[in-house]
């Protein structure tokens, strides 16, 4: 099959990049065109592939008119100030954007709404099929356990992590939120310490774990008298991003301009 979608990969030496660039150079549909990464990288001017003991014939480099000059997409995971840069860049040259990173503020999230008024993007605080359909599982519990059940959202990454409670925790949180006509800012309780007093009804809690390589454990518990109801997802590695950040790419193909989530790509938002 010819390649269809020539991609982009932010973040190229890191390890979600290098998961990114395996994914895409096993499809039959998508070619790797460009990679980037910091100024300061060691692997600017390496073979995108070199990790992966493949020759790509991509470059990697912190130019983004270097690294974008044929991509159509750019898949980044990488860091916020990073990630808006690159979405005013392809905004501004045309070129599609998949988005999974974490920790982006208030007025980020704004500026990239602005962003996709002038091109697709598809932005997503966890890319994989599963996690996304743990959310929908989510909303339904909610709505059924909408009083006299606790709820606390638990979440484990590996040390490296930068940011907290994760993105996809917050969004779990805000799926449950919705569905129970709640502003998650409002009932969110995101730390406890000390003498706390007794837990406030209808309050959602998070708990975060850092250590060690773990990829990423996400565990919602509604906490009633005389029973418990857990759901979990628990991600061994991190190729189920990857696949799903191809999925919204391929997604993307038909879409000139907005800002879409997982739940769109996977056609979840109509269920």
């Amino acid at each position: 099959m010819t390649a269809t979608l020539p991609i982009a990969i932010a973040g190229a030496s890191g390890r979600m990049g290098k998961m990114l660039i395996e994914t895409i150079l096993a499809s039959d549909d998508a070619s790797l065109v460009g990679a980037l990464d910091i100024a300061q990288s060691p692997a600017i001017g390496q073979d995108a592939g070199a990790t992966l003991g493949k020759k790509t014939d991509v470059v990697i480099t912190a130019d983004l008119a270097q690294g974008l000059a044929n991509a159509k997409f750019l898949i980044d995971f990488t860091r916020p100030e990073g990630t808006l840069n690159h979405a005013r860049y392809a905004a501004e040259h045309g070129i599609k954007m998949i988005i999974g990173t974490t920790g982006l503020s208030e007025e980020q999230l704004a500026e990239l709404k602005e962003l996709s008024t002038r091109t697709a993007i598809v932005f997503a605080p966890n890319m994989s099929v599963g996690v996304n359909a743990t959310f929908k599982l989510l909303e339904l519990a909610a709505k059924i356990l909408n009083q006299g059940y606790d709820i606390e959202v638990i979440e484990a990454h590996h040390k490296h992590k930068v940011d907290a409670p994760s993105g996809t925790a917050l969004k779990m949180g805000e799926v449950i939120a919705q569905a129970q006509g709640k502003n998650l800012k409002e009932w969110a309780v995101l730390s406890r310490e000390g003498h706390t007093g007794e837990r406030q009804e209808g309050t959602i809690g998070f708990a975060t774990i850092r250590g060690g390589d773990i990829v990423g454990d996400h565990t919602v518990l509604f906490a009633g008298d005389g029973e418990r109801i857990e759901i979990t997802h628990k991600s061994a590695s991190r190729m189920s991003y990857a696949q799903g950040a191809l999925r919204a790419a391929r997604f993307l193909n038909d879409q000139s301009n907005g800002l879409f989530d997982m739940q769109d790509v996977l056609g979840l938002n109509q269920l």
